[in-house]
């Protein structure tokens, strides 16, 4: 077996740690302004603002998991899906507060409620201020992470949300429109579901052992079957470990009874096809030659 190494960005997670410690403080602000004003929808957006801090700091964790905690003898692959499972939660949690805000906008379009707006403008613009910051704290380290995407999705909606508080109170200041609150909750619950459906699918891929969207299998064995001295390649595995790092896994039956020199040298240039074609970066291989066995790509265990 031959395993070779990708170079990933580093994640030190020190701008999540920032923004959970922001979004901490603005949920805080919130809650308290919600019960002075009396307003439902500061304390709703409280509540939801905590319950993106609960998944900010399961992302810290899993990040810290996945950089510190090395392989052992029992954990053979040590942390490493650990934000994978962080991103799946965390999309996952967004859909579900997305259809719950979706829900309780549909109730209080018809049951509107005067609330005290100056005071609701005024903690929008602080939670605007705080999640954009957060925002662009995460924004780079979203780029090439799930789970830093999922977190960075968190913050992006929250801005998003203290946005639709901000019109809504401005609207209920000078135009006592009221249902408008309720309106712009709505579209933003459907743009969460949105934005999250995609994470949410691509960690369950990810974590039911899905081979990648990008690489098509039968055109991976097609290119290894071009070495002459391979006669089949059969009982294929292609996984994803993370977001990042793609497995292959074999059954390789020669043509003829070679050596392990050559076979080591066979493993080194189906090392290369799979890096510079396909992106893997890990492979396990088994020879076989005039072996009894099913022969097919893909084994029905």
């Amino acid at each position: 077996m031959r395993v070779n190494h990708q170079q990933k960005p580093v994640i030190s997670g020190k701008n999540l740690l920032f923004s959970i410690i922001l979004n901490l403080i603005i949920t805080i602000a919130q809650l308290i302004g919600g019960f002075i004003s009396g307003s439902l929808a500061l304390i709703s957006d409280a509540i939801h603002n905590f319950s993106d801090v609960i998944t900010l700091i399961i992302s810290y964790i899993a990040n810290i998991l996945a950089l510190q905690k090395k392989q052992t003898i029992r954990k053979t692959f040590g942390y490493k899906r650990a934000e994978i499972i962080a991103a799946f939660f965390n999309a996952t949690s967004l859909i579900v507060i997305a259809i719950i805000l979706g829900y309780e906008a549909i109730e209080r379009f018809f049951t509107p409620v005067e609330i005290e707006s100056n005071l609701v403008i005024i903690l929008a613009i602080l939670g605007i201020l705080v999640n954009g910051f957060s925002v662009l704290l995460l924004k780079k380290d979203a780029e090439h992470n799930l789970n830093m995407k999922s977190a960075y999705i968190h913050l992006l909606a929250d801005m998003l949300t203290s946005v639709a508080v901000l019109i809504g109170g401005l609207l209920m200041k000078f135009y006592q429109i009221y249902w408008i609150d309720s309106v712009l909750t709505l579209i933003i619950s459907i743009y969460l579901i949105k934005m999250s459906w995609k994470i949410f699918i691509d960690s369950l891929q990810i974590l039911m052992l899905f081979a990648p969207k990008h690489i098509v299998v039968e055109k991976v064995v097609d290119e290894l079957c071009k070495i002459e001295t391979i006669r089949n390649i059969h009982h294929v595995h292609i996984w994803q470990l993370n977001d990042k790092e793609a497995y292959f896994e074999a059954h390789i039956e020669f043509k003829q009874d070679i050596k392990l020199s050559d076979f080591d040298a066979i493993c080194k240039q189906i090392e290369i096809i799979l890096k510079d074609k396909f992106g893997i970066y890990h492979c396990n291989l088994q020879p076989e030659y005039i072996r009894e066995d099913l022969k097919e790509l893909i084994i029905q265990d």
